[in-house]
């Protein structure tokens, strides 16, 4: 796939843009202030994958525990800014590897140029971000409702603000809760700015609907070579949003690395729990994250090894047994309560090949 070039920007120890891989973005929910819950949080993202972490920090305390956080981990650190520009400033003086806000929010020009000062001291990017629901009122009244072109024409106003202040360390996010006004507006802003986009469908909902939505509307714009880091938005627990995020590149082939589990949808010939056996092995296989993959789940051994003949690696199950196989092969027949260490063991092989 093609990838549109953007300007390369730097965020702590990762480069975003300029053909750099897509990085994986989450935020966490606790609250910024209670330090050992946020550091225990952003611990569990790192090792699901993930690449960039942002927490809010609505609070002066909130700003002041980015230094004691930031020591901890092991991956950038975004502060979430919205009204108070005070925040922004102590959040990058208290270690911020990037900033998060909409200048619109911020208030007179001389407060966001302060932002904009302190960032250029600090030598910290600023994401500019434009949602749907906090689009300007002469905007809505200049196109009629809330549109791609309005969310597009506010996010370039916004940064052509910051850059007559003479910075342009600087990401793009235009989100919409509406998945095609969402990715018309990315199709929008890719032709008009150079720089790297944070892409996500905002408010996408529960684990179910916001998978679904997030999936088309970032398959949609990624697919078209647009984006430079993502978030996937869930009403859940973040290590959702970074399984999400991972499973929709690599689906697209932005993504290599890790396992990816097939498993079939069950029917009158499944003997075993199969749900709960790929469920089982999708929680097993996250710490492989080494090998590259394809690991099928079948609830049948009269089919299974033959419908998943792609598959690296795979397990069957029948009528309490079950078989191991490999590339479509019969590796050995086993009882159930054995199918999953089994599988376990063979990854582990693997995994020692691999280093």
């Amino acid at each position: 796939m093609s990838r549109m070039r953007t300007k390369e920007v730097q965020i702590g120890d990762r480069v975003i843009g300029g053909g750099h891989p897509i990085l994986i973005q989450s935020m966490c929910n606790t609250r910024t202030e209670d330090v050992v819950a946020t550091v225990e949080q952003i611990l569990r993202l790192e090792q699901a994958g993930c690449d960039i972490i942002r927490v809010a920090v609505p609070t002066m305390e909130a700003a002041e525990c980015l230094q004691t956080i930031k020591k901890q981990i092991h991956i950038p650190l975004v502060a979430d800014i919205h009204f108070d520009y005070r925040l922004a400033i102590a959040a990058i003086e208290c270690g911020a590897d990037k900033i998060r806000l909409n200048p619109g929010n911020i208030g007179s020009e001389e407060r966001v140029r302060a932002v904009v000062e302190k960032a250029r001291e600090y030598g910290v990017p600023i994401r500019v971000g434009v949602n749907s629901g906090s689009l300007e009122k002469v905007l809505i009244e200049k196109y009629g409702s809330v549109t791609a072109e309005g969310l597009v024409e506010s996010a370039l106003d916004k940064v052509a603000w910051i850059e007559r202040m003479g910075y342009d360390n600087l990401v793009i996010s235009i989100k919409s809760s509406a998945v095609m006004m969402c990715v018309q507006a990315h199709e929008q802003i890719s032709k008009k700015t150079h720089y790297p986009l944070h892409v996500g469908i905002t408010e996408a909902g529960t684990i179910t609907a916001g998978n679904i939505k997030s999936a088309i509307g970032l398959g949609l714009i990624l697919n078209q070579g647009i984006g430079d880091t993502i978030r996937v938005s869930l009403t859940g627990e973040p290590l959702e949003e970074i399984r999400s995020a991972k499973q929709i590149l690599r689906t697209l082939g932005l993504r290599t690395g890790g396992i990816e589990v097939i498993s079939c949808p069950t029917c009158g010939r499944t003997r075993i729990d199969l749900i709960g056996l790929a469920g089982q092995v999708e929680n097993m296989v996250a710490d492989f994250d080494n090998l590259d993959l394809k690991v099928a789940v079948m609830g049948c051994v009269v089919n299974g090894p033959g419908e998943a003949k792609e598959a690296d690696l795979g397990i069957a199950g029948g009528i309490g047994e079950g078989l191991l196989f490999r590339k479509g092969e019969i590796v050995r027949k086993m009882p159930e309560n054995e199918l999953l260490p089994a599988l376990r063991e063979e990854l582990v092989k693997l995994s020692l090949e691999k280093m």
